[in-house]
């Protein structure tokens, strides 16, 4: 088929913490379009935006449909705007669906417009001046904050990308648990990694292609391949009716929410960021289980998190010690703290200074400021100061990375199994 033009359609925030998701809505679309001979180019598109963005979704990710340009489109919009009408959660009050039609070329304006969605914050108002300028016909919902996705997920271009296959359960099964046999989830997990990845959580026993929401996915499974996704569908077993299934590209597991900064003093809010700095103090646990210590350049300081939930992550993170140096990735919340979603040793301080040994064999105290040291044990005095620098084994290691576990991971953080792609 040879495609003069291309009308792209845009959706997004639809969904709610109780139920939908946009995923589902656009494969019903799809359906739609099979039913009345509209065909798709290429695979759906599902983008996943700023993690840290103020008002954004369950998942905050759009999706984006490509068709032909052709004698069916007005037939297409119709599909697409009663679907959003139909499945959308309107009922609540953070729900304010978008849609975006485009015909035309994507431009570098349109590509610079949803990395800042990755990257930044974009209000309605400003979503809505953009989309006018460029052409877009626009349709809200509500307060129609959808719009923001919407146009990123036509615009973002994809170098590096990874496909998800969602299954989706029947409607009368929403909110009831799951139905997957696990031990065919670990036999996928066996038998495909590292094409497929986030599967299982082993650290957890945590089976990660299972939500935890009141949603219509039954099951996703992200991979690096189309072909090793068809290959896990065989192999999981679930003991509930498939209603549907379709497969995402998606930008997911990219790390394309960082931004490499050359010093701290140059991140903002509500960010993700790659950078390096020196450890200031040891990481200390507060109630609750989180863990902080701070990360400092000749520019300035910041907190940095392990939370809770990344659970045996703060072990890692607990060796951690003054002196050393390590590139961090993640990104800054509402309590201006650096989330970490993964790190690499750059360089360890293996040295720690301790106070002399006595000739009697034991280790000498502070005689007083400035009054050198004593020993305990046989009454030695020395007049020095100076503490000695011992050599000691640390369990990290240079250059080594350091991640999250998979129940703790973000979408778009990109696994140790994918820090070769791209």
């Amino acid at each position: 088929m040879i495609i003069i033009n291309i009308l792209h359609i845009g959706i997004d925030d639809t969904d709610s913490p109780d139920g939908m998701c946009t995923t589902y809505l656009a494969s019903q679309i799809i359906n739609k379009f099979e039913e009345n001979g509209i065909e798709l180019v290429d695979y759906p598109r599902l983008i996943r935006l700023n993690p840290f963005a103020r008002f954004k979704t369950r998942g905050n990710g759009g999706v984006s449909l490509r068709i032909p340009n052709d004698n069916n489109v007005d037939l297409a919009k119709k599909i697409v705007l009663d679907e959003v009408e139909k499945l959308s959660m309107f009922d609540c009050d953070n729900t304010n669906p978008g849609v975006i039609f485009y015909d035309g070329e994507i431009t570098k304006e349109m590509e610079d417009y949803a990395f800042k969605a990755i990257y930044e914050f974009i209000t309605i108002e400003e979503a809505e001046e953009f989309g006018r300028s460029i052409g877009c016909e626009i349709h809200k919902f509500k307060k129609g904050r959808g719009i923001i996705g919407s146009i990123a997920a036509i615009s973002l271009p994809l170098e590096d990308y990874t496909f998800e296959l969602l299954a989706y359960r029947a409607s009368e099964n929403y909110g009831t648990k799951r139905q997957i046999d696990y031990e065919s989830v670990y036999e996928m997990d066996n038998e495909t990694f590292p094409d497929t990845f986030e599967n299982i959580d082993y650290s957890e026993n945590y089976i990660a292609i299972e939500p935890k929401t009141p949603c219509p996915v039954l099951y996703g499974i992200r991979s690096n391949t189309v072909e090793s996704l068809m290959k896990a569908k065989k192999i999981v077993k679930v003991s509930e009716h498939i209603v549907d299934w379709c497969i995402f590209k998606t930008n997911q597991h990219t790390d394309m929410h960082i931004q490499k900064v050359n010093d701290i003093s140059s991140m903002k809010q509500f960010g993700c960021y790659e950078f390096i700095g020196e450890v200031k103090n040891k990481p200390t646990i507060i109630d609750g289980g989180h863990m902080f210590f701070y990360l400092f350049d000749e520019t300035g300081e910041i907190e940095c998190g392990a939370y809770e939930p990344t659970k045996n992550f703060r072990k890692v993170v607990s060796d951690l010690r003054p002196g050393d140096v390590i590139k961090v990735y993640g990104g800054i919340g509402k309590q201006n703290t650096f989330n970490i979603e993964k790190f690499q040793v750059i360089k360890l301080n293996d040295i720690e200074y301790r106070n002399p040994i006595c000739e009697c064999g034991k280790r000498m105290t502070s005689a007083g400021k400035n009054k050198g040291f004593k020993c305990k044990k046989c009454g030695n005095k020395i007049q020095s100061n100076e503490k000695v620098p011992i050599s000691v084994t640390r369990f990290l290691k240079n250059s080594q990375f350091y991640e999250t576990p998979v129940s703790a991971r973000r979408h778009l953080s990109k696994p140790l199994c994918r820090m070769n792609y791209n």
